[in-house]
């Protein structure tokens, strides 16, 4: 009963607008005075739960991703991916959906992509005649790519609160990444079929068009440089993902200043002041949340909501489309690192019992709470791409439905019910 009163607690203040870690800290002291717990270990508990070197990883990932967007080298990719499908209707929805997966891949934040991607890309999709309300719907999805390509910070939260390998979980997510990335641009191709306010550039001759193409792949290489460098260093043994962090800060400096000239002292202290006010915030959370967890667990309250749904049936595929639901549900009530910092500790133990394999779970958590992102009430990204996309919510509504209907829905259906492409990357690496 404490339990469910602490669930009502928590939902209710987040309800009101109360910051994520002190509704997480009043959840926790409904338990503590109604289940008659010393609260006295809770505090030397979260502090030795965070106290963890790889969780430097994240405050050094968070930085990367805000230099990146501070740098120029969001430009530098879209100018390259645009040479390939560029020229077709519904060419720059696919566009943009291929720069955001790419920019993931270095900077390991969907907010970040979303900012530097968007601010770059929606000028020239309304320039080319694209509707505001699918253009703003778009981004707001495919920036989410970026909790799904590797480096991603919530695969670091829940490898670390799940007790799970930080590479395995990275690999579990490429391929459903890259399943939404066909989906996205496939339905922007669909719902634009028959526009015909698109404007397409007129195609270059040969020489030229070989002559463009240099110059911006020369443009665009450190960038692509930068996750070959990361991914590689960390696939190949030679870098913790603490390490690789720390080289993509390195790394991404001199090429900001030099290269692509868009970090100086104004653009870097920004850098520095986002990042850091970013990264406390992400740290108070996963301290109130330890507390939390460890409450929950006390409770028992991972085998409670096993035996709730058990109770209902014992079909796996049903009980499996309950947890899914449960996700997309506690997803569109608070935002993703405040999503998966509460449900791997209550649901990993639960799916573990019906024979899911963690790394798995790693996949569909984080496919599940990307769709939450992106799905009202709360949609964070869907409000921020409005934001950014200067284009108003009803109508972006629509082409949002599109977009969860055609790719987000399909890619969490075979993310779940097809484990082994999962799971085909990390046994390869032989993690599984």
């Amino acid at each position: 009963m404490i339990v469910i009163i602490a669930v009502i607690v928590l939902i209710v203040v987040l309800l009101l607008g109360v910051p994520i870690p002190f509704a997480f800290f009043a959840s926790s002291l409904v338990i503590v005075v109604g289940g008659g717990y010393d609260y006295t270990f809770l505090l030397p508990y979260g502090f030795s739960k965070v106290s963890s070197l790889i969780l430097v990883a994240i405050p050094l990932f968070i930085l990367a991703g805000n230099l990146m967007e501070k740098s120029g080298i969001g430009e530098g990719l879209i100018n390259w991916v645009e040479m390939f499908v560029g020229r077709v209707k519904g060419g720059l929805g696919a566009v943009m959906v291929i720069s955001c997966a790419l920019f993931g891949s270095i900077s390991g934040s969907g907010f970040a992509t979303l900012s530097c991607i968007g601010t770059i890309m929606l000028p020239r999709m309304e320039a080319a005649g694209y509707p505001r309300g699918i253009s703003a719907a778009l981004i707001s999805s495919a920036s989410l790519l970026g909790l799904l390509i590797p480096p991603s910070l919530n695969m670091i939260v829940y490898a670390f609160i799940g007790g799970q390998s930080v590479l395995a979980c990275f690999l579990a997510t490429i391929i459903p990444g890259i399943i939404l990335v066909i989906l996205l641009s496939a339905t922007t191709f669909w719902q634009l079929r028959k526009n015909q306010d698109i404007k397409l550039r007129d195609p270059m001759p040969p020489a030229v068009y070989v002559k463009t193409l240099g110059r911006r792949t020369t443009k665009a290489l450190p960038a692509m440089v930068a996750p070959i460098i990361i991914l590689g260093g960390i696939y190949g043994g030679f870098l913790t993902p603490t390490e690789a962090a720390a080289v993509s800060v390195v790394y991404t400096v001199p090429v900001g200043i030099w290269f692509y000239r868009g970090l100086n002292k104004t653009t870097f202290k920004d850098a520095l002041v986002t990042a850091s006010t970013t990264a406390g915030v992400v740290m108070i959370m996963l301290l109130s949340v330890m507390m939390l967890s460890r409450l929950y667990i006390m409770e028992d309250v991972p085998q409670m909501i096993l035996n709730a749904m058990t109770s209902v049936t014992e079909n796996t595929f049903i009980l499996i489309l309950f947890v899914n639901l449960f996700l997309i549900i506690i997803g569109m009530l608070m935002d993703d690192t405040s999503a998966i910092l509460l449900t791997t500790p209550i649901l990993l133990p639960v799916v573990i019992q019906l024979g899911v394999n963690p790394v798995h779970f790693a996949a569909i958590m984080g496919v599940n709470l990307g769709l939450g992102c992106v799905t009202p009430p709360t949609a964070p990204f869907l409000y921020l791409g409005a934001r950014i996309g200067n284009a108003p919510i009803n109508e972006m509504m629509r082409p949002t439905m599109y977009y969860i209907a055609f790719a987000w829905i399909p890619t969490l259906i075979i993310t779940t019910y097809l484990p082994g492409l999962s799971l085909w990357l990390p046994s390869l690496f032989g993690f599984v």
